[in-house]
C-alpha cells in the first residue's frame, strides 16, 4: 500500500462524500446578498439571521429567532398589501386564501431554497448531521428572519420589494381554505370512511434545547407520510402535508371548492 492510496471510508481510494462536504468552504456572504437582492449596511444582521439556536449555544437572543418573529410580520403585511393591489376585485375570503398560501412554511422554505440559503446556515454539529441545511422548518424560519433583517437594515419598502420578487403574489398557491394540513388530511380520511390518521414519533434527534422530531403519519390503505420539525406540532403538519401533496388531495379540494 502506498501513501497515494490510503484507505478511505469509501474503500476505493476516494474521499467519502461526507468528507468532501465537510471540507467544502462556505460561500461568501455577498453571494447570498446578491440572491436576496439586498446588500446589508449592518454587516451583523444577515449572519444573525442565518444562525440557528444550536449554533448560538442555546442563546435564543443570539439566534435568528427574534428576527424571524419580526420577519413573519413584515412578510404578512407585505403580502397583504401586494395582494390588495394586485386583485382589486377579490373579496376578503379570496385574499385570505391567497395570503395563507403565500406565507405558509412550504412557500417560505421554497424561497429560501431559491436563494440557496442552505450552505450559508450557521448550525450546530447535531443539526448539520441531521440534515439541517435542507430542513424545511429551518429554511422557512430563516427566510422570515432574513426579511426581518432587511426591514431593520433598510426599512419596509426594500423588504416589500424583496417579497414581491420572491413570493410572486399573483401566483395562486391553491392553499386549502381555512384548514391546516392535519385538518385537511383528517377530513379527507373521514370522507372515505377511513380511520383517523395516526401520528407517531419515528425519530428524535438534536440537543435537548433544540430537538428535531421526525413524525410518521399513517392512513389506512396508503403509504405513510413523514415530516421533520423543531416541535412535534410542526413535524406532524409537515407529515400530513407530505401525504396531501403526494396524493394530490389539496389540488382536488381546490377544484371542488371552485365548483361550489
Amino acid at each position: 500500500m502506498t501513501a497515494e492510496t490510503k484507505p478511505t471510508a469509501s474503500g476505493d481510494g476516494r474521499a467519502s462524500s461526507r468528507s468532501r462536504r465537510a471540507h467544502r468552504p462556505k460561500p461568501a456572504i455577498d453571494v447570498l446578498e446578491a440572491a436576496i437582492g439586498h446588500r446589508f449596511a449592518d454587516r451583523d444582521l444577515l449572519p444573525r439571521a442565518l444562525t440557528h439556536v444550536s449554533k448560538a449555544g442555546g442563546d435564543r437572543v443570539g439566534s435568528y429567532q427574534r428576527l424571524e418573529f419580526l420577519g413573519d410580520r413584515v412578510l404578512g403585511l407585505s403580502v397583504a398589501e401586494l395582494l390588495y393591489e394586485a386583485f382589486p376585485q377579490a373579496d376578503e375570503g379570496e385574499l385570505s386564501r391567497r395570503l395563507a398560501g403565500l406565507v405558509r412554511r412550504e412557500t417560505c422554505a421554497s424561497v429560501a431554497e431559491a436563494w440557496e440559503v442552505g450552505p450559508h446556515l450557521n448550525l450546530g454539529p447535531g443539526e448539520i448531521q441531521g440534515g439541517g441545511r435542507r430542513n424545511q422548518t429551518i429554511l422557512a424560519d430563516v427566510c422570515e428572519a432574513i426579511l426581518g433583517a432587511v426591514f431593520l437594515d433598510a426599512g419596509y419598502a426594500p423588504a416589500k420589494a424583496i417579497v414581491q420578487a420572491a413570493f410572486r403574489p399573483e401566483q395562486d398557491t391553491a392553499a386549502p381554505r381555512g384548514r391546516d394540513a392535519k385538518s385537511a388530511l383528517q377530513e379527507w380520511a373521514m370522507a372515505r370512511s377511513l380511520p383517523i390518521p395516526v401520528y407517531e414519533v419515528a425519530e428524535r434527534s438534536g440537543p435537548d434545547h433544540a430537538p428535531v422530531f421526525t413524525i410518521a403519519v399513517r392512513v389506512s390503505g396508503i403509504e405513510p407520510g413523514f415530516g421533520r420539525g423543531g416541535s412535534k406540532r410542526l413535524a406532524e403538519q409537515e407529515a400530513a402535508q407530505s401525504i396531501l401533496d403526494r396524493e394530490g388531495i389539496g389540488a382536488s379540494d381546490a377544484a371542488q371548492d371552485g365548483q361550489e
